[in-house]
């Protein structure tokens, strides 16, 4: 049977206030340069023109002010206007060629449009100028893994976890890196310190789960960990999937069928769950209900159970 695994990545976007560098790794849920009026009702988009509006008003008078024009790529690139906040960082990088952060935020919108080598260039002269920007190690990690050139990519997840032990993030990555290689333990290590310095991370959880389901005999570590994810995320369809997939493992159809059944609620299109519920269905000799659902699976885009059961006879 075949498990779902959701691979993510958690990259990092510098703002630098007027009065200075944002501390390495210090996430900002505010707008870099503050909305005259912070109206609880306003909405991101709002918020995001008069930031944009006040960086315009400001750029008027101080052409040469690099800080702003950085704020005003953060924008363009929370609005996926790219092309705007590249030009952006360019003249921020241009008025001040050792403004680290202008250079990491700009190697953020080419990691985006898949423009890995331009990413870390980048990245590396954001890491020139500040060796112990911890973020940018990580996020060239990503980079370097996008390119397929694992070793570079563990080279710098290790290096942003050197810069700051407490990286949380950074252990998952690496963690994801090691699963990619088949090192189960190493991965296994750090999802563990990833969970033990940000326990609310519901797919730390599941990527450890899904490592743990790799393995012969540890079906219960797996919906142990499945189990966390969905208890901080209710809604997270892949995690009933996989732990549903774990009991079916285990023998368990009853609560393999019920996972299934609530990872189709969640996600009505989920090809693998409707594949896998019905061969538990097909296990428990009720091929009334797995035809259905091998049926609907193949509607969706994964036919082998279909085309197998049909060409045995087992469905019309």
């Amino acid at each position: 049977m075949q498990l779902f695994f959701r691979i993510i990545f958690k990259l990092f976007l510098i703002f630098t206030i007027l009065a200075g560098c944002a501390a390495i790794g210090e996430k900002k849920e505010t707008d870099p340069v503050a909305p005259l009026n912070q109206d609880v009702a306003s909405t991101k988009k709002e918020q995001n023109d008069r930031t944009i509006a006040h960086s315009n008003k400001t750029l008027k008078t101080n052409q040469k002010d690099a800080r702003t024009y950085n704020n005003r790529g953060v924008i363009y690139y929370e609005k996926d206007q790219l092309d705007k906040a590249i030009s952006n960082y360019n003249k921020a990088i241009a008025i001040d060629p050792s403004f680290a952060d202008a250079y990491f935020n700009r190697g953020l919108v080419y990691n985006k449009k898949g423009q890995y080598d331009k990413a870390i260039s980048d990245y590396s002269k954001a890491i020139k100028i500040n060796p112990k920007l911890a973020n940018a190690y990580n996020n060239r990690g990503h980079a370097y893994y996008s390119k397929g050139d694992d070793d570079k990519a563990i080279s710098d997840y290790s290096k942003a976890i050197e810069i700051n032990p407490k990286f949380a993030d950074a252990y998952f990555n690496r963690g994801l890196v090691y699963n990619k290689k088949g090192q189960y333990d190493k991965e296994i290590s750090d999802y563990t310190r990833s969970i033990e310095l940000n326990p609310k991370f519901a797919m730390v959880y599941y990527n450890r789960g899904n490592a743990y389901a790799q393995r012969k005999g540890q079906s219960d570590k797996a919906i142990n960990d499945y189990s966390k994810a969905i208890k901080i995320d209710p809604k997270f369809a892949n995690a009933y999937n996989n732990r549903g997939h774990a009991y079916h493992n285990k023998g368990d159809y009853e609560k393999a069928i019920s996972d299934y059944s609530k990872a189709i609620k969640i996600n009505p299109e989920h090809a693998n769950a409707y594949n896998l519920r019905g061969a538990a269905y097909f296990r428990k000799g009720l091929n009334d209900k797995a035809c259905p659902d091998w049926n609907r699976a193949c509607e969706l885009g994964l036919c082998k159970n279909n085309e197998q059961a049909k060409k045995n006879g087992v469905c019309k």
